[in-house]
């Protein structure tokens, strides 16, 4: 298959769904001779926020160590490649279109048929091992008992904050989520947290005291350092990720340490793509809250044009209870997804007090319509949102996905 049609392909297993479970992911893993040479470092990364910035982190670090990197987080913004790194690169086209035409003939051997998650891994640690990586660095797609990337066994496991996502999938308290998160431990191997609420805390101690994993939790953010992403919890992110980086056991030094915090890249989070324009996914609350001191502390007393959307089951009207007080002015649209919820609908969440708001149709007539007013634009709400935003802003073809 070429490029082009092995990504049509690898998109046409959306149809099989989400599939929680460790059973599938394992025989993939297996037959597509997937898993990790010995001697190779497995970081794994859970949690609810914050989990794409502390991957990239301890990926940056590690490379700054000299050490060879693997890097599989998810969702991608613009194009699917972005998912898979070695040292920072996306796969290549033709690599990644050679690999997944074998791995198309494997699938169609495979009773159930595995999922469009569990074959982006496999890819993803069929293509470290090819290059030789060191160090791999994997963001769980949703969960962590029962995600596929539970399957790879894992050297160290990283906790970032927990709060109420996914509810649908993962249970609607915080220690049933908790739970569900905590399920990425390893018999014996180091566990890395962020702070948490007590509820979560005591339910990730308990799991780690079961599995005997020595479990330590971040008690301050990191000083002295510069961190190249905005924000206060970024620096709370870069504590997680020096402390993954050492219990890892690599060579960690204040020059390394340095260098991989001022150099580390995370497209989306809070964003200066342009003068002026700023995107951020912030899909939950805890993130819009986050974003929201973010902003005041980067531009104190200004006030954005937001661009805003948001996919169906996530907590729409406690987004917009952080974000809309930001705003002069607020403009709504739908994103290029079948979960996309038409911009009437998001009216509904905004509340009573909102700033003025307008409906549009899609993405690029709300941009443009921004755009024509004064100050600056701030895109948040949606990462499918911050995809378009970017392929239209930074160049490339957006390719919008389910996972």
């Amino acid at each position: 298959m070429h490029y082009r049609e092995a990504i049509d392909w690898l998109f046409s297993t959306q149809m099989f769904g989400i599939k929680l479970g460790l059973d599938g992911p394992r025989r993939l893993l297996r037959e597509f001779l997937a898993h990790p040479a010995h001697g190779v470092k497995v970081i794994h990364v859970a949690g609810t926020n914050g989990k794409g910035s502390t991957c990239a982190m301890i990926d940056s670090i590690a490379r700054a160590s000299g050490r060879r990197t693997g890097l599989f987080t998810s969702p991608h913004l613009v194009d699917f490649r972005e998912r898979i790194r070695v040292s920072g690169v996306e796969i290549p086209e033709d690599d990644c279109a050679a690999m997944l035409t074998r791995l198309r003939a494997l699938c169609e051997s495979l009773d159930p048929h595995p999922t469009f998650f569990e074959i982006a891994l496999a890819l993803a640690m069929r293509w470290f091992r090819n290059a030789d990586c060191e160090v791999i660095v994997l963001e769980t797609g949703m969960g962590g008992r029962l995600d596929a990337t539970t399957a790879v066994p894992a050297d160290v496991c990283v906790i970032t904050p927990i709060g109420m996502d996914h509810m649908q999938w993962l249970g609607d308290t915080l220690e049933q989520i908790a739970a569900e998160k905590a399920g990425i431990i390893v018999e014996g191997k180091p566990v890395i947290c962020a702070p948490q609420d007590p509820a979560a805390a005591i339910v990730l101690e308990q799991e780690a005291n079961e599995r005997r994993a020595p479990i330590e939790f971040i008690d301050k953010p990191i000083d002295g350092y510069h961190v190249a992403l905005a924000g206060t919890h970024q620096r709370w992110n870069a504590a997680l990720a020096v402390a993954a980086a050492y219990r890892a056991g690599l060579p960690l030094n204040p020059d390394i340490v340095r260098h991989g915090l001022s150099h580390v890249s995370w497209p989306g989070r809070f964003e200066r793509i342009r003068p002026g324009i700023v995107l951020d996914g912030a899909h939950n609350p805890h993130a819009a809250t986050q974003l929201a001191e973010t902003w005041n502390q980067e531009f104190p007393g200004v006030k954005p044009n937001l661009v805003f959307s948001a996919v169906d089951a996530k907590d729409i009207g406690g987004i917009l209870q952080h974000l809309a007080p930001l705003a002069a002015r607020i403009f709504l649209c739908p994103v290029d997804t079948p979960r996309a919820v038409p911009a009437d609908q998001l009216a509904a969440f905004l509340p009573a007090d909102a700033p003025p708001h307008s409906l549009h149709e899609s993405f690029d007539a709300a941009f443009d319509a921004a755009s024509a007013c004064n100050g600056p634009i701030l895109m948040a709400g949606s990462l499918f949102l911050v995809g378009e935003a970017r392929a239209r802003l930074a160049g490339g073809a957006f390719q919008s996905s389910l996972q």
